[in-house]
This record gives structure tokens, sequence and C-alpha cells, in this order.
């Protein structure tokens, strides 16, 4: 098994890179990466495939010497973009236990008589009862917004206080309506990296406190769910212990583990298939580990570079840019 550039260490992955004005799949093993068309992927293209995915067919061509094979080029001379085209976009908010402790017993510590350690006890009782007993909690993003780290993040000028969340994503395979968890994993067909990027002035209505959180505004300006830059098969990822972390200009920002996650990934592709099928391709992102910018008082400006890593799906690198004044 090697490891590219990026990070990468399955012994295959699937992606999308541009040709010219062109985005096409491709095959990633090792440094190198190849064109899938048709033939490898079938008439009904990279969510066709990942509907009723061969993947032996893709160890074949992986296996098949990359670089002394026609088709194959340099993994660094091509242009990675977003390795889905999701046509839906759930989202998993308060999901990290350990990050809902902390956020739950800072307001009450703040607001009771409380002492610290009272206040996380008492945290940590809600969210265990919570995992027991309650459910997950989804809202819906755009999947305009899903783009590659090929794409600058442009901060929208209205706000100074974008956040980032890097999460693990799941893909969806097989459709998935009112699955049971025992039955989830079957319709997963991989993993990658999303970078859920939040507008924290607009999560909550100031007009009108009682409508609540503001998900649209807040989380669907456009480049606002950077992705990628690899899609693994899930029979090379173990989801329920990988490690995420972003590092800020260099500077470790988010540092956990998916083990903390209060609602697993079977259970969330289950409570997310209830309400409304899980289509080929779809992307759920589970949720966001503590040290987002929200925390450490300190949110994303013109030139900051965020690197996201996820044991296993590789690494991506996001640049901000300031929006630029028209008018």
């Amino acid at each position: 098994m090697t490891t590219t550039s990026q990070g990468l260490t399955a012994p295959y992955a699937l992606a999308r890179f541009r040709i010219g004005d062109e985005v096409r799949p491709g095959l990633v093993a090792g440094d190198r990466i190849r064109p899938l068309g048709e033939a490898e992927l079938g008439p009904g293209g990279l969510n066709g495939f990942l509907a009723a995915p061969d993947w032996g067919r893709l160890a074949a061509l992986a296996t098949s010497v990359p670089g002394s094979v026609e088709g194959w080029m340099p993994l660094a001379e091509v242009t990675l973009t977003a390795p889905v085209e999701p046509r839906q976009v759930l989202q998993t908010g308060a999901n990290y236990r350990q990050h809902v402790i902390e956020l739950v017993a800072a307001g009450l510590t703040q607001n009771s008589d409380r002492t610290p350690d009272e206040a996380r006890e008492f945290a940590a009782r809600m969210m265990d009862d919570r995992k027991a007993n309650g459910e997950p909690y989804f809202f819906i993003g755009l999947p305009a917004c899903v783009v590659g780290d090929d794409v600058p993040l442009v901060l929208p000028a209205y706000s100074e206080v974008h956040d980032w969340e890097l999460e693990l994503a799941v893909v969806i395979g097989r459709e998935a309506f009112r699955v049971s968890r025992d039955e989830a994993r079957d319709h997963i067909a991989g993993y990658t990296i999303v970078n859920d990027i939040t507008t924290r002035d607009l999560v909550f209505r100031k007009d009108m406190k009682e409508i609540g959180t503001d998900w649209y505004r807040s989380k669907n300006a456009p480049g606002f769910l950077p992705a990628g830059p690899f899609l693994v098969p899930a029979p090379f990822i173990d989801g329920a212990d990988l490690n995420v972390r972003l590092e800020l200009n260099g500077e470790v920002m988010q540092d956990a583990s998916t083990s903390d996650l209060l609602f697993d990934i079977p259970a969330l592709v289950s409570g997310a298939s209830q309400t409304m099928p899980l289509l080929p391709g779809d992307i759920l992102l589970t949720g966001s580990p503590a040290g987002n910018g929200q925390h450490w008082k300190r949110f994303l400006r013109d030139g900051d570079v965020m690197t996201g890593t996820i044991q296993g799906l590789g690494t991506q690198v996001v640049r901000c840019v300031a929006e630029q004044a028209t008018g």
C-alpha cells in the first residue's frame, strides 16, 4: 500500500480532475491517475457506478502497473476537484460527545451555581442519555456549495466571522430509504473529507429569535463545502476510529477521533434515510469536533490556509481570499 503526496494510503481511490474546461472521473493509484469512462464506470457515470460499485474492476485497473500503461498520468500534474457530485447534502449537528459536553458545560458554568467539574458531569450525563435515547440532528446543505480545494474559499464581505468545521463525510452508494442500522453499511460507497464553512453571526435569527437557526444563510455561500480530494472506497476505511485534524496556517486547531461520535455512522445513515431516500453519490456529513474558530475566538481571514486531514482519506488544502468589493 503506497502513500500519495496528498496522504492517500488506500491501494486506489476515485477522484475527479480537470482536463481543460472538462471535469472527468479518475482512478488514483499511488502517485498516478487515469481517466475513467463508460467502459469502466458504466453508462450512469460516477453516481451510476456508486449505485452498484464493481470495486474488483477498478482494482484490476489499479494493479495494471500505473505509469507503464497508456492513460495513466502523474497525479501531481493534474488539478483535482470535488470527488463527488451529490444531489443531496445531509449535515449532522452536535455529534461529537466531548465537543458538546464542553459547549453545554460552558453555558452551565456561566448561568448557574455549578462548578466547572459539576457542569461537565451534568453535561456528560445529558450526552449519554441523548446517545441512548435520542436521535441524530440533521439539516440540509446545497449541493451547489460543494467544490474542490482547487477553488479558493471566498470569504463574503457581509461578515467577519466565517468559521471552519472539518468533517468525515459518508458517500452514499445504493439508494437508502428507511434502512435499519444493520443495513446501513450496505448503502455506503465510500468516504471523503468536507470542511463545513459556517458564518457564525448568521446562525441565529436576530429579527425573530423564536424562529431559531438559519442554516441556509449561515452555511450556503458559494464554495462553503470544500470536499475531497479523494473518494476512498468503504472497504478500505473503518470510519469508527479515524483521526480528524485541521491546521490553520500550520497551527493545529482541530485534532480528534471519530470514535467520539455520539451517533455512529450506521445510526446516521439509518436516521437520515427515514425521511427521504438517500441517493447514490449523496454525502452525509457526520459532525465536527472541538476546535473551530468560535472556540479559539479566531475566524478566517484573507490569506489563511486550512490544511484538513482525515486518516486514510488524504489531505485537502483550502486557501482563503477576501471577497472583492463591487460597484
